[in-house]
């Protein structure tokens, strides 16, 4: 038997006007299409932007559905949409901005599992890890490196 220890490391902003003018264009993408997500069940709205290397931003937003839990984040729609309309472009970053119609979000909201799931494929892919920049509707950013940073133990399909 033996233990490992993981560790993580990211930069935290204390709020949007801190990130560097090419990451603070890419959450203003991402908060343009949070403000246009359809979560009316929820209440809980999140939008995505992806900066491709040949210079597109795809954007994505949640969409629900009243039959329960057959929407889909924000994060899978954007990294699909990209996938699917750019097919050979590497991802050079993402960005993430949720806020909610019920209470403010002041804290960092990062992609859920299935989406760091879906998110690390493509950055296997692509052997080229891409930074994952994160906030709520206002306060702190978190900025990671990698998005498998945000996913230790990835599954991934040298296990298939």
């Amino acid at each position: 038997m033996r233990k490992i220890e993981i560790s993580t490391s990211a930069i935290i902003y204390n709020d949007i006007s801190e990130l560097s003018a090419e990451d603070n264009m890419l959450m203003n993408k991402a908060i343009e299409a949070r403000k246009k997500a359809y979560a009316p069940y929820s209440k809980f709205n999140v939008g995505a932007a992806l900066l491709l290397d040949n210079g597109e931003i795809v954007l994505g937003n949640n969409q629900e559905s009243a039959a329960y839990p057959s929407g889909m984040c924000a994060e899978r729609v954007a990294i699909w949409k990209a996938g699917s309309t750019y097919p050979d472009m590497k991802i050079k970053k993402l960005a993430i901005s949720a806020s909610s119609s019920i209470s403010k979000v002041d804290k960092p909201v990062g992609p859920c599992g299935a989406c760091r799931q879906t998110l690390s494929e493509y950055e296997i892919n692509q052997k080229e890890s891409f930074p994952v920049i994160f906030m709520g509707e206002v306060g702190e950013v978190v900025k990671t490196e990698s998005l498998l940073s945000l996913l230790p133990f990835s599954f991934d399909s040298s296990y298939l």
